[in-house]
Protein backbone atom coordinates (compact mmCIF):
# COMPACT_ATOMS: atom_id res chain seq x y z
CA UNK A 1 0.00 0.00 0.00
CA UNK A 2 1.53 3.45 -0.93
CA UNK A 3 1.34 6.29 1.40
CA UNK A 4 3.46 4.90 4.21
CA UNK A 5 2.23 2.69 7.45
CA UNK A 6 -1.16 1.31 7.08
CA UNK A 7 -3.22 2.91 9.92
CA UNK A 8 -4.80 0.46 12.47
CA UNK A 9 -7.51 0.49 14.53
CA UNK A 10 -9.21 -1.74 17.66
CA UNK A 11 -12.63 -3.04 18.66
CA UNK A 12 -12.69 -4.72 21.86
CA UNK A 13 -15.42 -6.98 23.67
CA UNK A 14 -15.67 -6.63 27.49
CA UNK A 15 -17.43 -8.51 30.10
CA UNK A 16 -19.95 -7.36 33.02
CA UNK A 17 -19.69 -8.54 35.86
CA UNK A 18 -20.96 -8.58 39.45
CA UNK A 19 -18.05 -6.83 41.53
CA UNK A 20 -18.76 -9.48 44.71
CA UNK A 21 -19.53 -12.60 43.32
CA UNK A 22 -17.84 -12.55 39.54
CA UNK A 23 -21.00 -13.29 38.06
CA UNK A 24 -22.29 -12.14 35.34
CA UNK A 25 -24.57 -9.04 35.21
CA UNK A 26 -26.79 -8.81 32.00
CA UNK A 27 -26.50 -4.94 32.48
CA UNK A 28 -25.54 -3.74 29.11
CA UNK A 29 -28.65 -1.38 28.41
CA UNK A 30 -28.27 0.55 31.76
CA UNK A 31 -24.43 0.88 31.05
CA UNK A 32 -25.18 2.51 27.61
CA UNK A 33 -28.03 4.82 29.43
CA UNK A 34 -25.43 5.33 32.19
CA UNK A 35 -22.55 6.59 29.60
CA UNK A 36 -24.97 8.48 27.48
CA UNK A 37 -26.20 10.32 30.55
CA UNK A 38 -22.85 10.85 31.25
CA UNK A 39 -21.21 12.54 28.19
CA UNK A 40 -24.59 13.89 26.44
CA UNK A 41 -23.34 16.33 24.09
CA UNK A 42 -19.32 15.66 24.22
CA UNK A 43 -17.60 14.43 21.19
CA UNK A 44 -13.89 15.61 22.24
CA UNK A 45 -10.69 13.59 21.33
CA UNK A 46 -11.08 11.10 24.48
CA UNK A 47 -14.80 10.75 23.84
CA UNK A 48 -15.38 6.96 23.66
CA UNK A 49 -18.61 5.58 22.60
CA UNK A 50 -19.95 2.35 23.98
CA UNK A 51 -21.92 -0.39 22.10
CA UNK A 52 -24.20 -3.58 22.81
CA UNK A 53 -23.20 -6.30 21.65
CA UNK A 54 -25.26 -9.85 21.20
CA UNK A 55 -26.02 -10.75 24.88
CA UNK A 56 -26.76 -8.59 27.79
CA UNK A 57 -23.82 -9.15 29.37
CA UNK A 58 -21.60 -7.59 27.09
CA UNK A 59 -20.53 -4.01 25.80
CA UNK A 60 -18.26 -2.96 22.67
CA UNK A 61 -15.45 -0.15 22.79
CA UNK A 62 -13.42 0.62 19.67
CA UNK A 63 -10.36 3.29 19.14
CA UNK A 64 -10.15 5.77 15.99
CA UNK A 65 -7.69 4.57 13.33
CA UNK A 66 -4.35 5.85 13.60
CA UNK A 67 -0.61 5.20 12.48
CA UNK A 68 0.99 5.38 16.15
CA UNK A 69 0.69 2.47 18.52
CA UNK A 70 0.98 4.12 20.97
CA UNK A 71 -2.19 6.49 20.33
CA UNK A 72 -3.86 2.74 19.77
CA UNK A 73 -3.06 2.45 23.86
CA UNK A 74 -3.84 5.95 25.07
CA UNK A 75 -7.54 5.61 23.03
CA UNK A 76 -8.15 1.44 24.36
CA UNK A 77 -6.88 2.75 28.07
CA UNK A 78 -9.43 5.48 27.81
CA UNK A 79 -12.26 3.29 26.44
CA UNK A 80 -11.70 0.71 29.10
CA UNK A 81 -11.89 3.53 31.97
CA UNK A 82 -15.15 4.60 30.26
CA UNK A 83 -16.56 1.61 29.75
CA UNK A 84 -15.59 0.83 33.44
CA UNK A 85 -16.77 4.61 35.00
CA UNK A 86 -20.32 3.31 33.44
CA UNK A 87 -20.95 -0.31 34.43
CA UNK A 88 -19.71 1.19 37.42
CA UNK A 89 -22.69 3.38 38.02
CA UNK A 90 -25.02 0.69 36.79
CA UNK A 91 -23.96 -1.60 39.48
CA UNK A 92 -21.50 -4.09 37.92
CA UNK A 93 -17.66 -4.33 37.27
CA UNK A 94 -15.86 -5.01 33.93
CA UNK A 95 -12.89 -7.88 33.02
CA UNK A 96 -11.21 -8.38 29.89
CA UNK A 97 -11.67 -11.58 29.16
CA UNK A 98 -12.03 -14.12 26.34
CA UNK A 99 -14.78 -15.87 28.13
CA UNK A 100 -17.02 -15.42 30.94
CA UNK A 101 -16.02 -18.06 34.08
CA UNK A 102 -19.15 -17.88 35.51
CA UNK A 103 -22.59 -18.55 33.41
CA UNK A 104 -25.65 -19.60 33.69
CA UNK A 105 -27.49 -21.57 31.89
CA UNK A 106 -29.10 -18.95 29.33
CA UNK A 107 -27.93 -15.47 29.28
CA UNK A 108 -29.92 -13.21 27.61
CA UNK A 109 -29.99 -11.94 24.46
CA UNK A 110 -29.67 -7.82 23.89
CA UNK A 111 -33.00 -6.70 23.14
CA UNK A 112 -32.10 -4.94 19.77
CA UNK A 113 -33.84 -6.44 16.51
CA UNK A 114 -30.97 -7.51 14.88
CA UNK A 115 -29.63 -9.76 17.98
CA UNK A 116 -33.16 -10.98 18.36
CA UNK A 117 -33.27 -12.26 14.73
CA UNK A 118 -29.94 -13.73 15.36
CA UNK A 119 -31.38 -15.46 18.50
CA UNK A 120 -34.65 -16.92 16.54
CA UNK A 121 -32.56 -17.78 13.28
CA UNK A 122 -29.74 -20.01 15.42
CA UNK A 123 -31.46 -20.88 18.31
CA UNK A 124 -29.19 -22.20 21.38
CA UNK A 125 -26.15 -21.61 19.28
CA UNK A 126 -26.83 -17.66 19.45
CA UNK A 127 -27.03 -17.84 23.60
CA UNK A 128 -24.01 -19.96 24.03
CA UNK A 129 -21.57 -17.98 22.07
CA UNK A 130 -21.13 -15.14 24.22
CA UNK A 131 -17.59 -14.82 23.67
CA UNK A 132 -15.49 -11.71 23.90
CA UNK A 133 -12.68 -10.89 21.13
CA UNK A 134 -10.08 -8.11 19.78
CA UNK A 135 -10.95 -7.58 16.35
CA UNK A 136 -8.14 -5.56 15.04
CA UNK A 137 -8.89 -3.55 11.73
CA UNK A 138 -5.89 -2.46 8.87
CA UNK A 139 -6.49 -0.18 6.21
CA UNK A 140 -6.19 -1.05 2.88
CA UNK A 141 -6.40 -0.13 -0.47
CA UNK A 142 -8.90 -1.84 -2.12
CA UNK A 143 -11.36 -4.17 -2.47
CA UNK A 144 -9.09 -6.50 -4.21
CA UNK A 145 -6.51 -6.18 -2.04
CA UNK A 146 -8.62 -7.07 0.78
CA UNK A 147 -8.99 -10.83 -0.80
CA UNK A 148 -5.38 -10.98 -1.63
CA UNK A 149 -4.85 -10.32 1.72
CA UNK A 150 -6.91 -12.18 3.98
CA UNK A 151 -5.90 -15.39 1.59
CA UNK A 152 -2.55 -14.90 2.36
CA UNK A 153 -3.12 -14.12 6.38
CA UNK A 154 -4.62 -17.83 6.53
CA UNK A 155 -1.47 -19.77 7.71
CA UNK A 156 -0.44 -16.79 10.17
CA UNK A 157 -3.55 -16.63 11.72
CA UNK A 158 -2.87 -19.68 14.59
CA UNK A 159 -0.08 -18.02 15.60
CA UNK A 160 -2.17 -15.05 16.85
CA UNK A 161 -4.60 -17.24 18.32
CA UNK A 162 -1.65 -18.82 20.68
CA UNK A 163 -0.47 -15.29 21.04
CA UNK A 164 -3.49 -13.77 22.50
CA UNK A 165 -5.01 -17.01 24.79
CA UNK A 166 -6.74 -15.21 27.61
CA UNK A 167 -9.69 -17.71 27.79
CA UNK A 168 -9.28 -21.37 29.67
CA UNK A 169 -12.35 -20.87 32.06
CA UNK A 170 -15.76 -21.58 31.23
CA UNK A 171 -19.21 -22.78 31.90
CA UNK A 172 -18.15 -22.63 35.54
CA UNK A 173 -15.31 -25.00 34.57
CA UNK A 174 -11.35 -25.28 33.75
CA UNK A 175 -11.81 -25.81 29.58
CA UNK A 176 -8.73 -27.38 30.00
CA UNK A 177 -7.93 -25.07 26.77
CA UNK A 178 -6.02 -21.55 26.33
CA UNK A 179 -8.11 -20.24 24.30
CA UNK A 180 -11.64 -22.04 24.26
CA UNK A 181 -13.26 -18.35 22.98
CA UNK A 182 -11.52 -19.84 19.81
CA UNK A 183 -13.47 -23.30 20.13
CA UNK A 184 -17.23 -21.86 20.71
CA UNK A 185 -16.93 -19.05 18.43
CA UNK A 186 -16.01 -21.80 15.14
CA UNK A 187 -19.36 -23.07 16.18
CA UNK A 188 -21.07 -20.33 14.00
CA UNK A 189 -21.31 -21.84 10.28
CA UNK A 190 -19.97 -18.63 8.61
CA UNK A 191 -16.96 -18.54 11.16
CA UNK A 192 -13.50 -19.71 11.10
CA UNK A 193 -10.91 -20.45 8.26
CA UNK A 194 -12.03 -20.08 4.97
CA UNK A 195 -10.43 -21.84 1.76
CA UNK A 196 -8.49 -19.43 -0.61
CA UNK A 197 -10.92 -17.25 -2.25
CA UNK A 198 -8.31 -16.43 -4.93
CA UNK A 199 -10.84 -13.47 -6.75
CA UNK A 200 -12.75 -10.31 -5.41
CA UNK A 201 -15.48 -12.00 -7.65
CA UNK A 202 -15.15 -15.77 -5.70
CA UNK A 203 -15.24 -13.99 -2.46
CA UNK A 204 -18.43 -12.28 -3.21
CA UNK A 205 -20.06 -15.04 -4.57
CA UNK A 206 -19.29 -17.38 -0.98
CA UNK A 207 -20.82 -14.52 0.33
CA UNK A 208 -24.09 -14.70 -1.39
CA UNK A 209 -24.42 -18.04 -1.13
CA UNK A 210 -23.81 -18.34 2.84
CA UNK A 211 -25.72 -15.39 3.03
CA UNK A 212 -28.32 -17.13 1.11
CA UNK A 213 -28.05 -20.25 2.39
CA UNK A 214 -29.52 -18.87 6.08
CA UNK A 215 -25.73 -19.21 7.68
CA UNK A 216 -25.39 -15.42 7.70
CA UNK A 217 -28.29 -13.06 8.61
CA UNK A 218 -26.14 -10.53 5.89
CA UNK A 219 -22.45 -9.79 5.75
CA UNK A 220 -22.04 -8.66 9.16
CA UNK A 221 -22.40 -11.92 10.21
CA UNK A 222 -19.75 -13.32 8.20
CA UNK A 223 -17.46 -13.91 10.69
CA UNK A 224 -14.25 -15.18 8.91
CA UNK A 225 -11.07 -15.30 10.93
CA UNK A 226 -9.98 -12.37 8.38
CA UNK A 227 -12.79 -10.49 6.21
CA UNK A 228 -12.74 -7.45 4.17
CA UNK A 229 -14.88 -5.20 6.90
CA UNK A 230 -18.28 -3.93 6.17
CA UNK A 231 -18.31 -0.52 6.94
CA UNK A 232 -14.84 0.41 7.06
CA UNK A 233 -11.90 0.49 4.25
CA UNK A 234 -10.03 -2.38 6.41
CA UNK A 235 -8.99 -5.89 6.62
CA UNK A 236 -10.56 -7.07 10.30
CA UNK A 237 -8.77 -9.55 11.57
CA UNK A 238 -11.41 -11.28 14.46
CA UNK A 239 -8.94 -14.45 15.76
CA UNK A 240 -7.61 -12.76 19.39
CA UNK A 241 -9.38 -13.09 22.73
CA UNK A 242 -9.50 -9.71 23.90
CA UNK A 243 -6.57 -9.28 26.07
CA UNK A 244 -6.55 -8.64 29.91
CA UNK A 245 -3.70 -6.14 29.80
CA UNK A 246 -3.26 -3.17 27.04
CA UNK A 247 0.23 -4.31 26.20
CA UNK A 248 -0.91 -7.49 24.80
CA UNK A 249 -3.28 -6.08 22.79
CA UNK A 250 -0.92 -3.35 21.20
CA UNK A 251 1.24 -6.51 20.39
CA UNK A 252 -1.72 -8.26 18.49
CA UNK A 253 -2.31 -5.10 17.08
CA UNK A 254 1.06 -4.83 15.79
CA UNK A 255 1.39 -8.10 14.14
CA UNK A 256 -2.07 -8.21 12.43
CA UNK A 257 -0.58 -4.74 10.89
CA UNK A 258 3.08 -6.50 10.14
CA UNK A 259 1.37 -9.35 8.67
CA UNK A 260 -1.12 -7.51 6.57
CA UNK A 261 1.63 -5.45 5.16
CA UNK A 262 3.70 -8.27 4.26
CA UNK A 263 1.08 -10.63 2.62
CA UNK A 264 -0.82 -7.31 0.70
CA UNK A 265 1.26 -7.85 -2.30
CA UNK A 266 2.58 -11.51 -1.70
CA UNK A 267 1.12 -14.23 -4.04
CA UNK A 268 -0.71 -16.50 -1.74
CA UNK A 269 1.69 -19.80 -0.41
CA UNK A 270 1.38 -22.20 -2.49
CA UNK A 271 0.57 -25.26 -2.60
CA UNK A 272 -2.02 -23.45 -0.03
CA UNK A 273 -2.68 -25.11 3.21
CA UNK A 274 -5.85 -27.31 3.16
CA UNK A 275 -8.13 -26.23 5.43
CA UNK A 276 -8.55 -28.79 7.64
CA UNK A 277 -4.90 -28.98 8.35
CA UNK A 278 -5.49 -25.21 9.19
CA UNK A 279 -8.60 -25.86 11.38
CA UNK A 280 -5.94 -27.94 13.02
CA UNK A 281 -3.51 -25.75 13.62
CA UNK A 282 -6.03 -23.43 15.07
CA UNK A 283 -7.20 -26.18 17.84
CA UNK A 284 -3.78 -26.57 18.71
CA UNK A 285 -3.00 -22.95 19.48
CA UNK A 286 -6.46 -23.14 21.29
CA UNK A 287 -5.54 -25.69 23.30
CA UNK A 288 -1.99 -24.72 24.67
CA UNK A 289 -1.31 -21.13 23.52
CA UNK A 290 2.43 -20.78 23.92
CA UNK A 291 2.75 -23.33 26.37
CA UNK A 292 3.09 -25.97 23.94
CA UNK A 293 4.04 -27.08 20.09
CA UNK A 294 2.05 -25.24 17.72
CA UNK A 295 2.01 -25.91 13.72
CA UNK A 296 4.29 -24.47 12.18
CA UNK A 297 3.14 -22.03 9.90
CA UNK A 298 5.92 -22.39 6.82
CA UNK A 299 6.26 -26.32 7.27
CA UNK A 300 3.41 -27.46 9.05
CA UNK A 301 5.07 -29.82 11.31
CA UNK A 302 4.84 -29.44 15.33
CA UNK A 303 7.57 -26.78 16.47
CA UNK A 304 8.08 -24.96 20.08
CA UNK A 305 6.10 -22.08 20.46
CA UNK A 306 8.49 -19.73 20.85
CA UNK A 307 10.08 -20.72 17.27
CA UNK A 308 6.84 -20.56 15.61
CA UNK A 309 6.09 -17.17 17.38
CA UNK A 310 9.59 -15.65 16.36
CA UNK A 311 8.86 -16.92 12.77
CA UNK A 312 6.18 -14.92 12.37
CA UNK A 313 8.68 -12.17 13.75
CA UNK A 314 11.35 -12.77 11.51
CA UNK A 315 8.58 -12.75 8.33
CA UNK A 316 7.48 -9.29 9.37
CA UNK A 317 10.37 -7.99 9.98
CA UNK A 318 10.23 -5.47 7.65
CA UNK A 319 6.61 -4.24 7.94
CA UNK A 320 7.68 -4.00 11.70
CA UNK A 321 10.52 -1.56 11.31
CA UNK A 322 8.55 0.64 9.19
CA UNK A 323 6.37 1.35 11.35
CA UNK A 324 8.37 1.60 14.19
CA UNK A 325 6.57 -1.75 16.24
CA UNK A 326 10.08 -4.01 16.48
CA UNK A 327 10.82 -3.43 20.05
CA UNK A 328 7.55 -3.17 21.28
CA UNK A 329 7.06 -6.43 19.52
CA UNK A 330 10.40 -8.29 20.49
CA UNK A 331 9.00 -7.07 24.59
CA UNK A 332 5.58 -8.49 23.57
CA UNK A 333 6.79 -11.60 22.65
CA UNK A 334 9.00 -12.61 25.78
CA UNK A 335 6.11 -11.69 27.85
CA UNK A 336 3.77 -14.08 25.61
CA UNK A 337 6.09 -16.75 25.25
CA UNK A 338 6.43 -16.62 29.03
CA UNK A 339 3.12 -16.75 29.84
CA UNK A 340 -0.41 -16.02 28.16
CA UNK A 341 -3.22 -14.10 29.32
CA UNK A 342 -4.68 -17.89 30.01
CA UNK A 343 -1.37 -18.27 32.19
CA UNK A 344 -2.17 -15.19 34.49
CA UNK A 345 -5.63 -16.38 35.00
CA UNK A 346 -4.97 -19.99 35.67
CA UNK A 347 -2.32 -18.63 38.35
CA UNK A 348 -5.20 -16.14 40.25
CA UNK A 349 -7.23 -19.49 40.52
CA UNK A 350 -4.49 -21.37 42.05
CA UNK A 351 -3.90 -18.29 44.69
CA UNK A 352 -7.33 -18.01 44.98
CA UNK A 353 -8.79 -21.60 45.02
CA UNK A 354 -12.04 -20.55 43.29
CA UNK A 355 -13.39 -18.65 39.13
CA UNK A 356 -14.61 -15.99 41.76
CA UNK A 357 -11.07 -15.19 42.59
CA UNK A 358 -10.31 -15.60 38.64
CA UNK A 359 -13.07 -13.24 38.09
CA UNK A 360 -11.59 -10.50 40.72
CA UNK A 361 -7.80 -10.72 39.47
CA UNK A 362 -9.35 -10.30 35.61
CA UNK A 363 -11.39 -7.16 37.01
CA UNK A 364 -8.36 -5.83 38.86
CA UNK A 365 -5.76 -5.96 35.75
CA UNK A 366 -8.65 -4.83 33.40
CA UNK A 367 -8.31 -1.73 36.24
CA UNK A 368 -4.85 -1.24 36.28
CA UNK A 369 -4.48 -1.47 32.27
CA UNK A 370 -6.62 1.49 31.47
CA UNK A 371 -4.71 3.83 33.98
Amino acid sequence: MSGGVRKVGVEEELLLVDPATGELRALSRRVLHEHRASTAGRRDEAFTDLDEELLQHMVETRTAPDTELAKIGDQLRAARRTAIDAATAAGAAVAAVGTAPLVPADPPLSESPRYQRIGQQFGRLGRTSGTFGMHVHVDIASDEEAVRTIDGLRPWLPVVVAVAANSPYADNADTGYASWRQQVWTRWPSAGPTEPFGTLAEYRRVTAALIESGAALDRGMLYFDARPAEKFPTVEVRVADVCTDVEDALLVAALCRALVETVADQEPQTPAIRSDLLRAAHWRAARFGTAGDLAHPLTGGLAPAREVVETLVAAVAPALDAAGDRELVEAGVERVVAGTGATHQRQAFETGGDLTAVVRDAVERTEAAAL
